[in-house]
């Protein structure tokens, strides 16, 4: 039995009108129960914990028929019934006839679904027809589980409230979800009583929700309010703490419940929410606002060892240094006095944030690290040391999110990162933080980065601040010219438009990099982001790192290109990016890092080596009065003017006539791999011909009808011509040098041929006709390929 036929199957079941005493031997059947133990249980023998409508599939599933509205309270009294261990089942169930409660107790899992759209959660029962259902690693986190059930929320009361599912709304669902998520945190942190926000829910709210909505808006505004003006405050909500924070300040609207809704708010409570990890969960949790990315839970978020290749040389490595520099020093405490009054003066700043990655790891490093030196001074002088309250306020981090939702999370997730700071300095140090009121949040704005200042944003250091040190991180978004949207050619337009007429060609990425220059100039702070590595490689880098030079900056340490991986199931393994952490110039040594390894030098140039800013630009014709070389011959045929060995066989065998029409085709593939291929050739003088052969003229017809049916004028144009290459170059020369369009960078030599067969050479590779013989020696050399992998553009991390 497949999933298809078990989802037909189900549809068909709940397709009929609910019998309550034949109702769940219908759906047993559905995954071919052995005939003896369907038998049996219908004949009574049910092995009920419980009297009445209780039914127990040994091993397999727990049911019962609830009164109407009640499947989820079933369910939850179900999932804690005392079963013999043999005889204990994986799934439990609950209907009404109007709606299912479910449980999978092996996956921890809980949905709730209306009857007639049973079948559509046939993927839940799989394993009772012996079809083991995939959970990966990540997705048995705590993470993963919280936003799984905070997704059927959202969409829950975007079901109830259809007119909240637009641009006008998003901002109060935003918060709403925040708002939510950080009530069950602190109930399960312990920063609320004992269950009191699910309790309060539970009582106040009404069994059908209807009262939820009232609950959570006068909720809200109780933990924006001091105690000491709570006077008329009705008693349920008074042991709300006032959080303050400004988490709670804005007045917005609180969505209407159903009574799945409801449920659903329960089932996201009923999670352990102190295993959730901030900066994980936060990047995540862009999912819930986005339905696309389901199928993708994490995969979003930025690896901590990622996040590490920027925050560590940019600042943390200095920070360590700066640490041991200070152990067993004749002024040591003096030297930690120095380093935590340093690190009490960092200001983070990421104007791409997401949901916070960056923001999180740095300011949980700076609270690891102040904690340490805390405890070494207390080791050196245990009577004069006097504990005092950290001096890393989340008010010295900064961010711009064009996305709303995600701005929002990165807010909670800078407050979920502080609460679990302050548990470990309290479990270091003895001395409880008080939980409430929150102080000062990070300074998260919602808008577009390129378009808005960022000293307005991060302010500039005064001259009371000169002791402050400002990071600018991130990993802002990369997308190469041909891809950008009209609104991202907008923004590389307002970055660039002022410099220079010479940036359509740049990836989006590199206004960000622009805009650090700007910044670093202006408040002698420092940045670094990730980017993909076509900001470093050939003519970009004549286009971007002159304008940036130009801002007095260098390059203070550098990762060369490695592919991106984010430790999820899937890998973005196409892309490959590198870092540059940009300053003011100085004469302070470069840290130049490739894979694991680390060279302290003096310069680092723009193409990522040592070198100093040397740049090539771009250039129109070879030096030297060499020849040039040129594009293959273009296809845009749709395959239908190429053949495969045995097709021009059969071709010649049957129309010996087309032999003329016939040529060896050569491209990257058939240099390096040796492929067989041949092309149509077909000249004006021979069209005639062609049209004669009826496989051939059927292959033009097919070309035409390609062309035609392109969104493109020029291609609908070559219709005209569809016996012929879109791109023809010089194809009458003796002898052709043909080189790979792209190669891989682990060869010792640059992959060369000469072909002197009359060959068309593709556009998959370049070609210099009738070149001198001594050229291909140049080409294929040593001293060639380091030109290429200096300063050429590349693919991924292979040579084009």
């Amino acid at each position: 039995m497949n999933s298809a036929e078990i989802e037909m199957k189900l549809a068909d079941v709940v397709g009929a009108s609910f019998n309550q005493e034949e109702f769940i031997f219908k759906f047993m059947e559905v995954f071919d129960p052995p005939k003896a133990t369907l038998t049996k249980l219908k004949n009574g023998a049910r092995e009920n914990p419980q009297p009445g409508s209780d039914l127990l599939w040994p091993r397999k599933l727990y049911f019962r028929v609830a009164e109407t509205g009640q499947t989820a309270k079933v369910i939850d009294t179900l999932k804690f019934e005392d079963i013999p261990k043999n005889k204990a089942p994986r799934f439990v169930m609950a209907t009404d006839g109007e709606e299912f409660s479910l449980f999978d107790k092996k996956l921890d899992e809980i949905r709730h679904c209306d009857f007639n759209k049973l079948n559509e959660h046939f993927d839940f029962f799989l394993p009772l027809a012996g079809i083991e259902r995939y959970s990966g690693t990540e997705e048995k986190s705590a993470d993963v589980k919280a936003v799984g059930r905070l997704a059927k929320l959202h969409d829950e009361i975007l079901r109830v409230n259809p007119d909240w599912d637009s641009p006008e709304s998003n901002h109060a669902l935003n918060q709403f979800i925040t708002r939510t998520l950080f009530c069950l945190f602190a109930e399960d942190t312990g920063s609320f009583e004992k269950d009191l926000f699910v309790k309060t829910v539970t009582e106040f709210g009404g069994e059908d929700g209807e009262h939820v909505q009232t609950l959570l808006s006068r909720m809200f505004q109780v933990m924006n309010t001091p105690q000491t003006e709570r006077n008329d405050t009705p008693r349920h909500l008074r042991a709300f703490p006032y959080v303050n924070g400004g988490l709670f300040a804005e007045e917005t609207e609180v969505p209407a419940f159903s009574r799945r809704a409801r449920q659903l708010l329960l089932d996201s409570a009923a999670l352990d929410w102190r295993e959730i990890s901030p900066d994980i969960f936060g990047s995540m949790m862009q999912a819930v606002a986005d339905p696309k990315m389901r199928g993708e839970l994490g995969q979003h978020y930025t690896s901590e060892s990622n996040i590490m290749k920027v925050l560590r040389p940019l600042f943390l490595l200095s920070l360590e240094e700066d640490y041991a520099a200070a152990q067993g020093h004749q002024e040591e405490l003096s030297l930690l006095k120095k380093l935590l009054n340093r690190i009490h003066n960092i200001r983070v700043f990421d104007p791409a944030c997401g949901s916070g990655n960056f923001l999180i790891v740095a300011y949980r490093k700076l609270r690891e690290l102040e904690i340490r030196i805390l405890k070494r001074e207390r080791s050196l002088d245990e009577s004069a040391f006097t504990l005092r309250p950290s001096g890393v306020p989340l008010s010295h981090f900064y961010g711009i999110e064009i996305e709303d939702f995600a701005a929002e999370t990165a807010k909670l997730s800078l407050w979920i990162a502080e609460y679990q700071m302050n548990q470990q300095f309290n479990s270091e140090f003895g001395e409880d933080l008080p939980d409430f009121p929150l102080k000062e949040g990070g300074h998260i704005h919602t808008g577009n980065a390129l378009r808005v200042d960022w000293l307005e944003v991060c302010p500039p250091m005064n001259t009371a601040e000169r002791n402050r040190e400002t990071y600018l991180v991130g990993n802002p978004p990369y997308m190469g010219s041909t891809r950008q949207s009209k609104a991202q050619k907008e923004d590389l337009s307002r970055v660039f438009s002022p410099l220079t007429k010479r940036f359509k060609n740049l990836d989006y990425v590199a206004a960000w990099y622009m805009k650090g220059a700007e910044y670093c100039a202006s408040d002698q702070a420092e940045c670094a982001f990730v980017a993909t590595n076509s900001i470093c490689q050939g003519d970009s880098v004549g286009l971007l790192w002159p304008l940036m030079f130009d801002c007095g900056i260098e390059i203070s340490f550098a990762h060369q290109s490695f592919k991106w991986t984010n430790g999820a199931k899937t890998k973005n393994a196409g892309v490959t990016c590198v870092i540059a952490g940009l300053r003011q110039q100085g004469n302070k040594t470069k840290r130049l890092f490739k894979g694991e390894a680390c060279r302290q030098i003096d310069h680092i140039g723009p193409y990522l080596i040592e070198m100093p800013n040397i740049i090539v630009h771009k250039a129109a014709k070879p030096l030297n009065g060499l020849p040039e070389m040129e594009y293959g011959n273009k296809p845009t045929d749709g395959g239908n003017l190429i053949l495969s060995p045995q097709e021009k066989t059969q071709l010649l065998e049957q129309y010996p006539q087309a032999a003329p029409l016939i040529r060896r085709l050569y491209g990257s593939q058939e240099l390096i791999k040796g492929i067989e291929r041949y092309c149509l050739w077909i000249k004006d003088k021979d069209l005639p011909l062609a049209q004669s052969i009826s496989p051939v003229a059927k292959r033009i017809e097919k070309v035409r009808e390609m062309r035609l049916a392109s969104k493109k004028s020029a291609t609908n144009d070559l219709a005209k011509v569809s016996y012929k290459f879109e791109f023809i170059s010089d194809t009458n020369a003796e002898h052709t040098i043909i080189i790979p369009s792209v190669s891989s960078e682990n060869r010792p030599y640059t992959p060369t041929g000469l072909i002197t067969d009359g060959g068309i050479i593709i556009n998959s590779a370049f070609a210099i006709y009738d070149a001198e013989p001594h050229l291909f020696a140049i080409i294929a050399s040593t001293t060639h390929l380091s030109w290429i992998k200096a300063v050429c553009g590349k693919l991924e991390t292979r040579l084009r």
